[in-house]
C-alpha cells in the first residue's frame, strides 16, 4: 500500500484518481479548494490552496499526483503552484505525476508540439499554461525528482466521460491517434493508467500520453 496525495482531488481527473487509488487499497489524501460533495470511503480530504496544504500532506507520501486546472483562481498561477509541489515532492522523496493536456504532445517524432500550432482562442491560454508546467519539469525539476508528465487523449473530460474499459494504452510524447486522427480516453481509464504507473513505475522523468 502506498500513500498517494492527489492535488485537485475533487476535480474531474483528480476525483477519478482518488477513487481508483482508494479502490486498490492505497492510503489516499485528496486536496482541493472546495469541500467534497461525495466523499470516497477511507479517503482523507484536506481543503485549501495547494501551495498552503502541501507542507503538511506531502511529507511521508510515496506518490504525489498534481491534477489542478489553470482556471478560476488558479489561472496564471499554475507554474508557481506546481513549483511548490515539485519542491515538496523532491524533499519527501516521492514520485511526482503531473497531469497536463493533449496539446503538449507531438503529432510525430521531433515535430512541433500541438500547442505550438493553431489552437482555438478559447483554449489557447489554458494550453500554453499547461505546456509551461511541462517545461517546468523538463527543464527545471530537481535532478533527484522522479517525475512523469501525463497527457490524456484529445477527447477527454467531463464532456465526454465514457466508461471504464480496462483497455487504456500508454505511449510516449507522440500522440496515439486512430486512422481518422482521433483519440479518446475515459476518466476511469485515464486514472487507472496513472495508478498503474504509481504501482509499477515504467517511466521516469518522461512525458507520456494515455488513450483508451
Amino acid at each position: 500500500m502506498a500513500k498517494v496525495v492527489v492535488f485537485g482531488g475533487t476535480g474531474y481527473t483528480g476525483s477519478h484518481v482518488v477513487k481508483e487509488a482508494a479502490s486498490r487499497g492505497h492510503e489516499v489524501v485528496a486536496v482541493s479548494r472546495s469541500q467534497v460533495q461525495d466523499p470516497v470511503a477511507g479517503v482523507r480530504y484536506e481543503t485549501g490552496p495547494a501551495e498552503d496544504v502541501a507542507g503538511r500532506v506531502v511529507p511521508g507520501a510515496d506518490a504525489v499526483v498534481a491534477a489542478l486546472s489553470p482556471r478560476g483562481e488558479t489561472a496564471g498561477r499554475l507554474v508557481d503552484i506546481y513549483g511548490t509541489l515539485v519542491r515538496e515532492a523532491s524533499d519527501a522523496g516521492a514520485r511526482y505525476l503531473q497531469v497536463g493536456g493533449f496539446s503538449s504532445l507531438r503529432p510525430a517524432p521531433d515535430a512541433p508540439r500541438f500547442v505550438e500550432g493553431e489552437i482555438a482562442a478559447e483554449y489557447r491560454d489554458e494550453a500554453l499554461e499547461g505546456e509551461a508546467t511541462r517545461v517546468l519539469l523538463a527543464d527545471y525539476a530537481p535532478e533527484d525528482l522522479d517525475w512523469v508528465f501525463v497527457s490524456p487523449a484529445a477527447e477527454y473530460g467531463a464532456w465526454v466521460p465514457g466508461e471504464r474499459t480496462g483497455g487504456q494504452r500508454v505511449g510516449g510524447e507522440v500522440a496515439i491517434l486512430d486512422e481518422q486522427g482521433h483519440s479518446f480516453v475515459s476518466g476511469a481509464d485515464f486514472a487507472a493508467a496513472i495508478v498503474d504507473e504509481i504501482e509499477d513505475p515504467q517511466h521516469h522523468r518522461a512525458h507520456i500520453g494515455v488513450v483508451g
